[in-house]
């Protein structure tokens, strides 16, 4: 008998969805910086992918200084997509362990981007520390399929 909860994926894709660096709001001069991240997921059902996006702003009292966005598009394999796309209920159901999985994966992607494109720059001091995954994801994912926009 097939376990309902396997899932299989393959990363098909990285993007950079957002970068910016705001050297006008950012003062050296003070320490009070603040850290902010979230998730969300996207989809393209004719390629069986669910996309985690993540991003991060660091910010002080004028604002983001410097912004990411990433995302990593998971393609699910065949057979399993069936476990958790439901057409008849419009929406794509991914299980709370599956869902974290992905975030993991792709904060460890984010912070690699986050490197990559501040190397050499006086912003490379920022970096993403560890982040308790479960406080993103605390509940199976539900993204319904007809009143969401797809990712490419």
């Amino acid at each position: 008998m097939e376990n309902q909860n396997q899932i299989s994926f393959i990363l098909r894709k990285i993007s950079t969805e957002q970068f910016a660096i705001i050297e006008s709001a950012f003062d050296s001069t003070k320490d009070n910086i603040e850290m902010e991240n979230s998730v969300r997921f996207g989809f393209n059902l004719e390629k069986r992918i669910i996309t985690a996006l993540l991003s991060v702003n660091f910010k002080q009292d004028k604002g983001p200084f410097l912004l990411l966005e990433i995302g990593c598009h998971f393609e699910i394999i065949e057979e399993h997509w069936k476990n958790i796309y439901h057409s008849e209920k419009h929406e794509i159901q991914i299980p709370l362990a599956i869902a974290r999985h992905l975030v993991v994966l792709a904060m460890g992607t984010l912070r690699g981007v986050l490197h990559a494109k501040t190397e050499n720059t006086s912003f490379n001091i920022f970096f993403l520390p560890t982040i308790n995954v479960t406080d993103l994801v605390k509940e199976d994912v539900v993204i319904k399929t007809n009143d969401s926009v797809q990712v490419k």
